[in-house]
Parts: structure tokens; sequence; C-alpha cells
């Protein structure tokens, strides 16, 4: 088996420094908006939840920005820039005096997370269209072990201090950028660049451009509601496992870590040796069936064990992903490789808004003292209809592609 590329070694690095970044905040980062905060929960909550709002904002809009300059100035200066400002962030975060400066670093966080537009361009340059969709897979293998890691080390750095988690983290992105600055070639020709236009960043009319190529644009409404329904995991999770099955921190966080475990394992390999004997187009589809029913047996189970065997099922479910991507990818010329996958990327970030408003929302309800009797599996009842409405959106797409 021929080993990966330097370059491609270093993007994963990348991408598994990003989730790990996000992964490590998530113990502190409430204490410490509740301690810059004097103590208040209730306001500390509130402020929680605008941070995570603002930051996915922020990819929203800047990810087509980003993607977009990639093609025109190519993939490494953008990337080197991303990872300059996520470390000067968690700097920030780390010596934040106040609430206001908390804010401040998380809108440079969710620009600079903007990179994965650029990152997933340079998968497409230098993977060949028959592996690409093992090269996607990689994103999914980065946040599987990202998702491990960060949890756990940021809660394990906490007992020294709330702001150790970010200066950690601050010294391993910028040796990350050192490192790259002298390793990582450029993936994009210059042949194959072109020049930087508003309209080409602009995220709602990047979102419209899609249409240019109805596989693509039928493709990208199955990324978002795929991206929708399994941000129910970060957004219910804890809570849901809590009131249904009275599990403590340490339950959760063992579930946490196996539902990494699998991501790594699914799409760090098996999804591209999968996907390479039936095709996209079935990985699609296996995928988000799988999706399905890991949704349906979540609401489901009444017993707390159980979900253990359901997390095995649900892991089918990365294989839909890098599969989705490699059909996209395939579908656009190389000089808008950048400007697609960062559509894609503020794909991402609607579904990070809504996800949090909507399955909170709906659990809300579901377990609400009147409702009788309460149906707390009701959110993931609904994600799994939206899962399979995404395969109905493949569907659809290919029929109106053939």
């Amino acid at each position: 088996m021929a080993r990966p590329k330097p370059a491609i070694v270093f993007i994963f690095i990348t991408l598994f420094l990003d989730i790990f970044g996000i992964g490590v905040i998530v113990p502190v980062l409430p204490k410490l908006v509740e301690e810059l905060q004097g103590g208040d929960v209730q306001a500390a909550a509130h402020a929680v939840g605008w941070l995570g709002a603002l930051y996915a904002l922020m990819q929203f809009i800047f990810s087509p920005v980003l993607g977009s300059l990639s093609d025109r100035f190519g993939r490494r200066p953008v990337i080197l820039f991303s990872l300059l400002g996520s470390g000067i962030d968690y700097l920030v975060l780390a010596w934040a005096p106040t609430i206001g400066w908390l804010y401040l670093a998380r809108i440079v966080s969710g620009i600079t997370a903007a990179n994965f537009s650029a990152a997933s361009a340079y998968i497409a340059d230098v993977t060949p269209a028959e592996k690409r969709a093992a090269g996607f897979g990689i994103i999914g293998a980065a946040f599987g072990l990202g998702f491990i890691a960060g949890p756990a080390i940021g809660g394990l750095l906490g007992g020294f201090g709330l702001r150790v988690p970010f200066l950690v983290a601050a010294g391993i992105t910028l040796l990350n950028w050192l490192y790259g600055a002298f390793v990582l070639p450029e993936s994009l020709a210059p042949e194959n660049r072109r020049p930087f236009t508003w309209a080409s960043a602009h995220p709602i009319k990047t979102l419209s451009a899609l249409r240019r190529w109805p596989l693509v644009f039928g493709l990208a409404g199955t990324h978002f509601l795929s991206i929708l329904a399994g941000n129910i995991y970060p957004c219910l999770w804890v809570l849901y496992t809590g009131h249904r099955y009275g599990w403590n921190s340490k339950q959760v966080g063992l579930s946490l870590a196996l539902v990494g475990v699998m991501a790594a394992i699914v799409q760090g390999g098996l999804a591209g040796r999968v996907i390479r004997v039936i095709g996209e187009r079935r990985g699609i589809y296996l995928g988000l069936l799988a999706m399905t029913v890991a949704m349906a047996c979540y609401g489901a189970a009444t017993e707390g064990w159980m979900i253990y065997g359901i997390i095995l099922i649900g892991s089918i479910a990365g294989i839909g992903s890098p599969a989705t991507q490699s059909m996209i990818s395939q579908s656009v010329p190389a000089d808008e490789q950048g400007a697609v996958q960062g559509a894609l990327n503020s794909i991402t970030s609607v579904a990070g808004i809504a996800a949090p408003l909507l399955w909170t929302a709906l659990f809300s309800w579901a377990i609400a003292p009147e409702r009788s009797p309460e149906v707390p599996g009701l959110p993931f009842f609904g994600a799994g209809l939206v899962a399979l409405a995404a395969a109905g959106l493949a569907w659809r797409a290919f029929r109106r592609a053939a």
C-alpha cells in the first residue's frame, strides 16, 4: 500500500487541529464565559449560545471568500493564513480579560476555520478522480480523531487552569503553521487559476451559482440535510442521554470517544474501499440510509447500553459524506474547486446555525411537563426523516442529471 504524500499528511494534521481546537474548548469555554460573567450561569448560557451562532455565521460568510481566494492565489497561502489566524485566536482566548474579547476571538476563529474549503480543494487538486472519495475521507478521519482527543485533553488541561488549553492549542497550531510554511507545496497549477471576483465570493450568490451544475446543486441540498441531521449529536447528545438514561459525564465521554473512533475508522480507510467497490452513488445511498436507521434506533432505544451498538450501525453513515463530496468535485472544473468547496462549507455553517435551534426546541417540546407521555426520542425520529429526505434529494438529482 502506497504511503500518503507529505502534503496530504499535512492537510490531515491541519484539519485534525481545526477539530481538536474546537474540541479542546468544549469542556472549558462555558466555564470561562461564566467566570467572565461574574458567575451568572443564566447570562453565561445565553453568551455561549451567541458565541456558537457567531462562529457559524462567520464561517457561512467567509467560506466562499477563502475558497475563491484559493482559486486565484492558490491553496497554500490561504491555508497558511488560516492557520496563523487560528493560532492568534487561541492566544486571544487565553488572555481575554472581558467577554467582549471572547466575541472578537470567535469572529476571528469563524473566519479562519473556513480553511476547510481550501483544504478540501487541495485534496481535490492532488487526488485522481477515482481516489477522491478516499481523499475526502481524510476529513472524516481528522474529525473523528480530533473529536476524541480535543475534549479529553481540554478537560485534562482545564484542571491546571481554564486558560491553559487555549495556550496549548495556540502552540500546536502555530508550530503546524511554521511546519507548513517550509513543507506544504502548492497544489493548484497556474493554468487552473481564475480571477477573484466578489460575485464568486458572495455566500448567497455562490450558493445560487451552483445551479450551473444540476447534479452539484441537487447534491448540495443532500449535503445540507445530512449535516442538519448529523448535527443533532453535538446539540443534544449530553441532554438526551442524561435525561433518558441518567448518564454522567464519564458515560457521555465514553460514548463520544466511540463515535470518534468509528468515524476515524470508517472515513479514514473503510469509506474509500467501499466506494471503490460500489461506486459513489450507492455510497451516498448507503450512508444516508444507515443514518436514517441509526437515528430511528436512537429515538426508540429504551436502555443506555443499546446506544453503543447503535453507534456501530450509525458509523456506516460516514461513507455518505466523502462519496457526496467526491461526486461534486468531479462535476466542476479545476479552477472552481475552491469556490464550490467554499459554498459547501457555507452550507455546513447554515446547518450549524439551524440545527441547535431546531433539535433543542423539539427536545424541549417533547419532554415538557404537560406532555403525557413524553417522547424524548422525537428529535432523533425527526433527524431520521431529514436523512431520508436527503437520500430522496440525491435520487432526484441523479435522475435530473441522467
